[in-house]
């Protein structure tokens, strides 16, 4: 029943006239075809953008929140293809670091807590699990569990909600442990509605601001429309998307499981009304001409959000499986190089005007952790019948 109701309010908002950031989209080349790619199309695309970063990065890199994303996507992959250089990579980078967190066990950063998402990866691997693969994301977490009641207000900023929800929800899943939940649910909550607000989340426009900076009254683009960041709303997309896949398949009784999905549809049916014509969205959501152009990983992480709508039920397929198939089908044929180098890609930042210009030859570990993250999802809603 909740899903039905949740599928039926994105079809309302899908088809809707009232929200305040819908704009023209800033066009930059003819309208891609809505064609939905098939699978062998999107793995031998997925192949070629993991077996580029790869060559390219023999050091596979520190542990903080943007290799951390790759990795998370590159396991994905992994997933997919059980193609055994993906994990082996994989695997010297997290030894590499001995399987510990930036910052270490007592940090209660949420960009510190974004490597746990793939030493759980790893751990979930084994056949006989190794506690030592997840002891420092698990010593951390419940430091964090054990003081909620008191402290949940480290998740300032929007990007946080993708780096650590999904880990706080994996380890309630694993324990069978409900304070995992409520613990995630308290600092998520702070971060949306501020305990009574302004919290970074829009309910009028279902998007997310970036941090209360951007709240009305506070930073606006030249024109003097709201600041809606791209990629800001894409981790929290992903977030919502990950930690749902999680309760999809948990034993555990998460209560909060039907905000999150309402939420998620929600900022979807938004997305969809700002969607650029040609597959991209902007860099601000809401001013479709503060710095126009093409942007990839928005796009990807938008791409994986509604992919993983689509495959779970939250929303109409006939309505949502074009967004994702323009979307996709814009990445590959104007982000992507032959070689799998993929552009467009807006490197580290907090909002539009960072690490301008981008261009076809702006890439970010990060990036491509997103893009492997929307392939991989749009094959497993392609094997489902829902893409």
């Amino acid at each position: 029943m909740e899903r039905r109701h949740i599928l039926a309010i994105g079809a309302a908002l899908a088809a809707g006239t009232a929200l305040p950031v819908r704009t023209a989209g800033a066009a930059t080349g003819p309208r891609p075809s809505h064609r939905p790619p098939d699978r062998a199309e999107i793995v031998a695309v997925l192949r070629r953008v993991a077996d580029h970063w790869i060559g390219a990065h023999s050091d596979p890199g520190d542990n903080q929140w943007a290799r951390a994303t790759f990795f998370s996507g590159l396991m994905a992959l992994y997933r997919l293809t059980r193609e055994p250089r993906y994990l082996a990579y994989t695997r010297g980078w997290a030894e590499k670091h001995g399987y510990g967190l930036h910052n270490g066990v007592t940090t209660r950063h949420a960009d510190d807590h974004c490597a746990g998402q793939v030493h759980l990866d790893l751990y979930a691997l084994d056949t006989s699990p190794d506690q030592a693969k997840i002891a420092a994301i698990e010593d951390s977490l419940q430091r964090m569990v054990q003081s909620s009641a008191e402290k949940h207000d480290d998740w300032w900023w929007a990007d946080a909600l993708h780096m650590a929800m999904p880990p706080f929800a994996r380890l309630g899943a694993l324990r069978d442990d409900p304070a995992y939940g409520d613990a995630m649910h308290a600092l998520y909550t702070h971060t949306k509605n501020a305990e009574g607000g302004p919290g970074l989340h829009d309910p009028d426009t279902g998007l997310w601001y970036r941090d209360k900076r951007f709240l009305p009254g506070g930073i606006a683009s030249p024109s003097g429309k709201p600041v809606l960041w791209s990629r800001g709303n894409g981790w929290a997309a992903a977030a919502h998307a990950k930690v749902l896949a999680v309760a999809d398949n948990s034993h555990v009784d998460d209560s909060h499981a039907p905000e999150c999905r309402a939420t998620l549809v929600r900022q979807l049916a938004a997305l969809r009304a700002v969607q650029r014509s040609d597959g991209f969205w902007n860099v601000n959501l809401a001013d479709p001409d503060h710095l126009p152009g093409p942007e990839t990983s928005g796009t990807a992480f938008f791409t994986y959000g509604t992919a993983y709508a689509l495959r779970a039920g939250l929303v109409p397929r006939e309505v949502f499986r074009p967004v994702a198939a323009r979307a996709w089908n814009a990445m590959v044929d104007t982000a992507l190089h032959p070689d799998g180098f993929l552009g467009y890609v807006q490197n580290v930042g907090d909002r539009p005007e960072s690490s301008q210009p981008v261009t076809y030859d702006s890439t970010a570990d990060f990036g491509v952790g997103a893009f492997l993250l929307a392939g991989t999802e749009l094959c497993a809603a392609l094997r489902l019948g829902r893409f």
